[in-house]
């Protein structure tokens, strides 16, 4: 019998409902009367609100309400959208209504909705909803708008400033007195938006007898848009059931909380018929989240051997014009730098900035791959300051595994101190640059040299929080008919849980995992939950899985016992069954067991157990585990168009015990495809007044399968004891270290004409202007 429990790479369980074009997304779902909504949405990145005519929208057939924010119920316009993640260090705590009140902040923001038969009429209805704007000066830069006498984000704020704070360890001051050595970098990056396949959407029905809302939406996080919602409606919790079907990528934005959200479920309990709104590809790149500007000022410290005794610095981060998620995004970022370097005094002045650009939110990696852009640019410098091998700097610096559990000494997002659980980073970089045949590169380069080709190589190390808090749950119950389902409020965008946590649940009660199915991101199958986002669902959901079907698997024991009047050290589970071991004949089946669990009606419950086959489990992880990769890149550069080819590229990676490899090397490698845009290709451009200027895929680019190297992918397994089965998240592991590298490996390309990089992406442009005349003679 074929394995297909943990550790097997079996076929995913989601691919042949895609396959056959029988996945069901939110535009695929089609209900009676259903009616469409479009927005009315500012043209300004900043402008009072005046009056709104709606006559014109109105009076076009076909539409059926036009809603502005005096048209909300009284609960949803008394308050904002929710801040997500509150934190004392947040001094103006700006976020959006539902629609705009009396000013909009940026280019994008809804004002108004449209309800009408279809979308095209709804579409045509907003363009004739007439709105007074009075422009107000915009802020569109995060480091301009901390100059004085920049425009506010906000009319009436005291500053720009969102949030200020330091993150710090040691004394990094002392340290810089008494270095060897001391290199500062001042580092440009900006990061673009998720740009997933499948745009954002939802589908509202109020259902008048009930007074109740069911809600489906492409979100990364049911549970935690149900509670927005009950709080905006002033609600009761079984009032709203919010189901995320199929997810055709998230990414991470699509875990915020939307005012477009807000809008479909008031429609629909105006018009009292269901209400679709369906993302263009517009609004995609205007009103959903993006990561955008960070401005670093940073120094390191080396002694006379370079090794870091301390960083220290300035981040400037841009949030823009609201905070949703709080500090979250700057505040990972802060704390990633440090990765798997020993660094005993490090401090980071950080400053979140208000500007009037969509607000930023993590995307994949969630601020994480600007730190190690940072912290391996300044490995980079001390190793060309002192003519050193960039891996032997890296070497000298590592975290020992012997050093494990490793406390950093600075307090990560949750409260908690940055402890690495596990883990070997020389082992990590070893295995890397042996399979990059990294020795041999001084050769290849020099052969490409002599025949006027740049060849360049580049390194990253990174260390990836995973597994956050502050839980998630499922339940495992095996029905009267035999089925077994696994309810979860973990929200799959296609990182195969419907696959990944059936193997698990196998595992334990002696099935397929095709005998499991796992029902996940619908509020009506499991109370609470949180969501997939931070690489965080393996550890979580994969724990609770393991848990609750591990107790129904004892409980089925006990029952069978009973029932063959034997004990239960003789019996073991298999083949949906419960059999002895000494005799496999002699057996009850998983349904026989479900039936006798849940009693006979008039009839008392045997043996003092609890009624039904199943359990839920709540897994609440003490605190992060800690994956951390490898990545080298091997580039050639066209000195005359600045194009970059990646070459060969490899990926040293360990996220624990590994569920299904076969899908975390998918997981990998589509991470690395993301971290290639990154570095090269996307940006998101915005004119002086804060216009943006980026706004489809003509003027943005996205890397196209041409442009994804082949990736040489190595796994390491070093358990996390944090968890029962040895777990850590691989979600973004392929992002994060990603630009890192690519740059490095350019900017090693390019050494021969004195070319160093502080910024990300690296564009091809780009490049020619860093070139300039030096190039010229070699391309004569």
């Amino acid at each position: 019998m074929v394995a297909t429990g943990f550790g097997a790479s079996v076929k995913r369980k989601e691919d042949p409902a895609f396959l056959q074009g029988k996945g069901q997304f939110v535009d695929d779902i089609h209900l009676p009367g259903m009616l469409h909504a479009a927005f009315a949405r500012s043209p300004y990145a900043h402008a009072r609100v005046g009056r709104i005519d709606k006559a014109a929208a109105l009076a076009v057939p076909g539409v059926h309400t036009v809603i502005t924010y005096a048209d909300l119920p009284e609960s949803v316009r008394r308050q904002t959208l929710p801040l997500l993640v509150p934190h004392p260090a947040i001094k103006q705590a700006y976020m959006p209504y539902a629609l705009a009140k009396d000013e909009a902040c940026y280019a994008g923001e809804p004002v108004a909705c449209v309800i009408a038969d279809s979308r095209y009429i709804a579409e045509d209805a907003a363009q004739l909803v007439a709105v007074e704007y009075e422009p107000l000066p915009a802020a569109n830069d995060c480091r301009a708008a901390l100059e004085p006498g920049a425009p506010l984000a906000h009319a009436g704020a005291e500053s720009n400033v969102a949030a200020r704070f330091p993150v710090k360890v040691g004394d990094a001051e002392r340290a810089f007195v008494t270095a060897a050595h001391v290199f500062r970098e001042r580092i440009h990056q900006h990061r673009g938006g998720a740009f997933f396949m499948e745009c954002r959407g939802a589908v509202a029905c109020y259902e008048a007898p009930a007074q109740s809302y069911l809600l489906y939406v492409s979100s990364q996080g049911s549970h935690r848009l149900k509670r927005c919602m009950l709080d905006m409606f002033e609600l009761g919790d079984h009032q709203v059931r919010v189901v995320a079907p199929d997810v055709g990528g998230g990414f991470g934005p699509k875990g915020s909380f939307y005012p477009e959200y807000v809008n479909v479920a008031v429609a629909s309990r105006l018009t009292n018929r269901p209400v679709k709104w369906i993302e263009d590809r517009r609004e995609n790149f205007l009103a959903t989240h993006q990561e955008r500007d960070q401005y670093w000022d940073v120094e390191i410290a080396v002694d006379a051997g370079a090794k870091i005794i301390g960083v220290r610095g300035q981040l400037i981060h841009e949030t823009g014009a609201y905070v949703p998620w709080g500090i979250v995004l700057p505040w990972i970022t802060a704390t990633t730098v440090p990765g798997p370097y020993v660094i005993p005094n490090f401090k980071l002045e950080v400053v979140s900035v208000f500007t009037n650009k969509i607000q930023t939110t993590p995307v994949r990696g969630a601020g994480r791959p600007e730190a190690v852009v940072t912290m391996e640019r300044l490995m980079d410098r001390v190793a060309r300051e002192l003519k050193l091998d960039r891996a032997g700097v890296r070497a000298r610096n590592f975290i020992r595994p012997e050093q494990m559990p490793y406390n950093v000494g600075i307090i990560f997002r949750d409260g908690r101190p940055v402890t690495y659980d596990s883990g070997d980073y020389p082992a990590c970089q070893a295995a890397a640059l042996a399979t990059a045949d990294y020795e041999e590169f001084p050769r290849r380069q020099a052969e490409a040299r002599g025949s006027g080709r740049y060849l360049g190589i580049g390194i990253s190390n990174a260390v990836e929080a995973t597994g956050l808090g502050p839980y998630e749950g499922a339940t495992v119950r095996v029905a009267t008919s035999g089925k077994i389902v696994v309810y979860t409020g973990a929200a799959p965008q296609g990182q195969s849980h419907k696959t990944t946590l059936a193997q698990i649940a196998a595992d334990q009660l002696g099935v397929d995992y095709d005998d499991v199915t796992v029902v996940t991101s619908d509020t009506a199958g499991i109370s609470l939950g949180i969501g997939s986002f931070a690489a965080r669902t393996a550890v979580n959901a994969g724990s609770s899985v393991h848990l609750a079907a591990r107790e129904v698997a004892d409980k089925a024991k006990k029952i069978a016992a009973g029932m063959m009047e034997c004990m239960e050290d003789d019996l073991e589970l298999a083949d949906g069954c419960v059999r002895l071991k000494s005799a496999p004949d002699v057996r009850k089946s998983l349904r026989e067991i479900a039936v006798k669990s849940i009693g006979m009606p008039g009839f008392s419950m045997a043996g003092g157990l609890p009624p039904g086959l199943e359990h839920t489990a709540y897994f609440t992880p003490e605190r992060s585990v800690y994956s951390n990769g490898t990545h080298v890149a091997e580039v050639e550069v066209d000195i005359e168009t600045g194009a970059v080819k990646i070459v060969r590229y490899t990926v040293a990676h360990d996220c624990g015990r590994v569920i299904n490899p076969m899908i975390v090397d998918g997981q990998v490698v589509g991470g690395v495809a993301h971290g290639v845009g990154n570095a090269l290709y996307e940006r998101l451009v915005y004119d002086d007044n804060a216009q943006p200027v980026s706004t489809n895929f003509g003027e943005y680019l996205l890397p196209l399968a041409t442009d994804v190297p082949h990736v040489d992918l190595v796994h390491l397994e070093t358990p996390s004891p944090l968890n029962p089965l040895g777990m850590k998240g691989a979600g973004e592991g392929g992002t994060i270290p990603a630009i890192a590298a690519i740059i490095s490996a350019v900017e090693n390309a390019l050494a021969p004409f004195g070319v160093t990089i502080a910024e990300a992406p690296i564009t091809p442009q780009r490049i020619v202007e860093l070139l300039g005349p030096a190039a010229l003679g070699r391309t004569a």
